[in-house]
């Protein structure tokens, strides 16, 4: 199983949150946004990526949930490593699931290539989970979203959001990932901020609001 940094914020818990980093960070990276998001009775379960050579990067290795050869709607994708990891999220789950937290109190959260792969995880997942975050991401492989996804989260709360100014992954690619999703029948909770490549103030009070409504 993923090694991962667990934050729990209270004694009692009765939900978790699998919140994957982007490339090249690891699992510290959004414990300073659990601080900040202040919901008690949460367990967040922020895993470190496998160190892995990246294509995009000159081939460098650095932590990566899966390869990546570009970021036009037409690059290559890394199917394999994508599903890949899609199966080590799966195990995480199942960690909790075995914790007597139910699949419905499960959020999936994720930044940039995290993102990607909690947008493509949670919608194939075989049970219906709380909820989805998406933050300055895309969807990847969609053109096997309609064959693959699960009957169980048809209807999954998705929080999307992105950078007005984010230069990595554009604006763009990430409404045409919304486009898709909306077209595919998925009800898309959809926010645009004044920044980069980067989570700020507005967003983690909206994701706290978002949080606190599914798991009410």
């Amino acid at each position: 199983m993923l090694e991962s940094l667990v934050i729990e914020t209270s004694a009692e818990i009765n939900a978790s949150v699998i919140w994957l980093h982007g490339l090249g960070a690891d699992g510290h990276d959004f414990a300073p946004i659990v601080e900040e998001l202040g919901i008690p009775n949460m367990r967040f379960i922020l895993p470190h990526a496998p160190v892995r050579p990246v294509t995009i990067n000159n081939g460098h290795e650095m932590p990566a949930w899966y390869d990546i050869y570009g970021l036009n709607n037409d690059s290559q994708q890394d199917e394999s490593g994508i599903r890949a990891t899609e199966t080590k999220i799966a195990e995480l789950i199942a960690h909790e699931l075995s914790q007597g937290i139910p699949a419905n109190r499960i959020v999936i959260a994720g930044f940039s290539q995290g993102g990607a792969i909690a947008l493509h995880t949670a919608l194939r997942y075989p049970q219906r989970l709380a909820g989805l975050l998406a933050l300055s991401t895309y969807l990847p492989l969609k053109s096997t979203l309609l064959a693959d996804r699960h009957a169980a989260n048809l209807d999954l709360p998705i929080f999307m959001a992105h950078g007005e100014f984010d230069s990595v992954i554009t604006l763009a690619t990430s409404q045409a990932s919304q486009a898709v999703l909306t077209s595919a029948g998925y009800v898309v909770d959809w926010h645009e901020y004044a920044m980069a490549h980067s989570v700020c103030a507005e967003e983690i009070d909206d994701i706290r609001n978002f949080l606190s409504r599914i798991l009410a």
